[in-house]
């Protein structure tokens, strides 16, 4: 037997107790993480007991990350970062900002440095983007563009403290008056580290888009032609764990933000969706892994020792940044439904702000009980997300009933929201109204250019409404959950209704929406999931594809095909 067994003991000790409170926490009605955090806390060294080793528990929950954020990656395509950089980047750039001067502020009206401040505020603006994920993946949103938006959002804030990371070191002597000061005379120059840190994550993500992109999907292909599933699923594994660790080591790019990158690169294979399903196993226990490790890191005597600081920092992460990325999404006219969904999705901070209040803390900037308090808030924040998603449909429809502010921001107009005035006749008549305008949307436009049918484009996207208007296609921007925006398409008098996006949520109220104003109009979905679309099929007289379903289809028509052409003799 083994003199060190701390690994062992680690994650029986993590998973075990996970388990048991997670149970318990679900049979209460609140989210398993709940349990998970407590199961930290009990296992932590700041409770009685025993206690896991918190170093090992942390690494675990370092490669929790990487594999939940190459998944994301092998969801998450370019094009769709892409798609949303208008709102994302500057979004997330304005609300860091205001972040960190509320966080800032706070921390100067308690007497602490301004390099203290300064810190203390960058660690309460960086939402989780795990966090994040496992909040979309469960309300089934992560693959629509509210959740492109969101995920987009917290891509844009993780680039921002990968240079934060980068710059704090040297900055540290000018902003702390302790700690690394000596060593600040001696550093390079802010400008050289700053273009040096450039240089670097420009360099990873150009290898990564250029030459990742076509060796990795190679690289899989080989390992799936030796018809091996575990080394296939090693291959998987091993590229999100090893290209991470190979940016944080050349190229100085965060675990995240590597794993990130290389499941975006690999998504470009064909056998994405494999490799996601294949690794999802070791995903979620990793993932569990990560919120105990959260738990261990916090001190339950800070509750009882600042009470009315740690309020105040629940408040900044709840209200304050949530209120601050409402108003910019709503600034760049998106609806009130996405403007609150965003809002939901930073009420919470996470693994970056971890990082940066323990770099604080050891250059001497940052005292010992601003990392208990940024713990504290991490913990309760992540704890109650899930009630602010909970709420996202009540408070809508609140505000829509209580609040003309809020009515007019929907009724506001918007030269995207409605048809051009020069919109030709055949679109206004006797059209197809497709709703979406991703993969699945565009091959179908394509089908109906090639057949010479017209039709109008209801999407979300605003910039990819812009580009269909320039290319001459009536296109109008909004949820077509919203009936203003099947009015606006003339769903009145169309011949068919295509819903074509993945987020089938809200499929029921466009249906309601254009059989109210077109009781002949014929309705084509799109569902992925097989329950699903047999209610629709149900519940409706649509006519619904789904995704499983017409592959197999597809695919046994050629079978049969090439069967029957063999058996007919020359």
């Amino acid at each position: 037997m083994p003199h060190s067994v701390s690994l062992i003991n680690t994650i029986a000790a993590g998973l075990g107790l996970a388990l048991i409170l997670g149970f318990l926490a679900a049979r209460l009605r609140l989210p398993a993480l709940v349990g998970y955090l407590l199961a930290g806390v009990i296992i932590g060294p700041f409770t009685p007991g025993f206690v896991a080793d918190a170093g090992i528990a942390a690494q675990l929950a370092e490669i929790g990350v990487m594999l939940l954020m190459f998944g994301v990656g092998l969801h998450f395509s370019l094009d769709d970062l892409l798609a949303v950089r208008k709102i994302a980047l500057p979004g997330a750039l304005a609300q860091i900002v205001v972040a960190t001067l509320l966080g800032g502020g706070l921390a100067m009206w308690w007497g602490w440095s301004p390099g203290a401040a300064l810190v203390f505020g960058l660690a309460l603006s960086v939402a989780s983007t795990v966090v994040l994920l496992r909040a979309l993946e469960s309300l089934g949103i992560l693959d629509s563009f509210t959740g492109r938006i969101a995920v987009g959002w917290l891509v844009v804030e993780d680039l921002a403290m990968v240079l934060v990371l980068v710059l704090l070191p040297p900055l540290a002597g000018t902003l702390g008056d302790r700690g690394a000061a000596g060593g600040a005379g001696t550093a390079d120059p802010l400008w050289q580290t700053l273009g040096l840190t450039l240089l670097q994550v420009g360099g990873f993500v150009a290898l990564m888009l250029v030459v990742g992109r076509r060796v990795f999907p190679w690289i899989l292909w080989q390992v799936t032609r030796t018809g091996s599933r575990e080394l296939f699923t090693l291959c998987v594994v091993a590229a999100a764990v090893s290209i991470a660790y190979a940016s944080a080591a050349l190229f100085g790019v965060s675990f995240a933000l590597g794993a990130f990158f290389a499941g975006m690169v690999m998504r470009e294979s064909q056998f994405a969706h494999r490799a996601a399903q294949e690794s999802l196993p070791l995903r979620d226990a990793f993932a569990v892994l990560f919120f105990v490790s959260v738990g261990m890191l916090f001190d339950p005597s800070v509750l009882l020792d600042r009470p009315l600081q740690v309020l105040a920092v629940v408040l900044v992460i709840v209200l304050g940044k949530s209120l601050a990325a409402c108003a910019l999404v709503l600034v760049f006219r998106y609806p009130l439904g996405t403007a609150l969904t965003v809002s939901a999705s930073l009420a919470q901070i996470g693994e970056f702000s971890f990082i940066l209040a323990g770099l604080g803390v050891s250059l001497g900037l940052l005292p010992v009980e601003g990392q208990s308090l940024v713990l504290a808030g991490a913990l309760i924040s992540i704890a109650t997300n899930p009630l602010w998603f909970s709420l996202i449909a009540p408070m809508q429809k609140w505000l829509h009933a209580h609040s003309s502010f809020a009515r007019g921001l929907e009724m506001r107009e918007d030269p995207l929201a409605e048809l051009p005035m020069t919109t030709e006749a055949k679109y206004l008549s006797r059209q197809v109204v497709l709703v979406g305008y991703g993969r699945v949307g565009r091959r179908i436009a394509a089908e109906l250019d090639a057949n010479d049918i017209p039709y109008v484009v209801a999407e979300q996207n605003r910039e990819l409404v812009e580009k269909l208007r320039e290319a001459g296609t009536p296109a109008v921007w909004g949820d077509a959950a919203d009936p203003a925006v099947l009015i606006q398409a003339h769903i009145a008098r169309a011949r068919v209704l295509v819903v074509a996006t993945p987020d089938a949520m809200n499929v029921r109220q466009m249906m309601e929406t254009a059989h109210t104003l077109n009781p002949a109009i014929q309705t084509v979905i799109r569902s992925h999931n097989e329950q699903e679309a047999r209610l629709l099929t149900q519940e409706t007289s649509a006519t619904v594809f789904l995704g499983e379903h017409e592959l197999a289809q597809a695919m046994a028509r050629d079978v049969v095909q090439r069967a029957v052409s063999m058996a007919v003799p020359a």
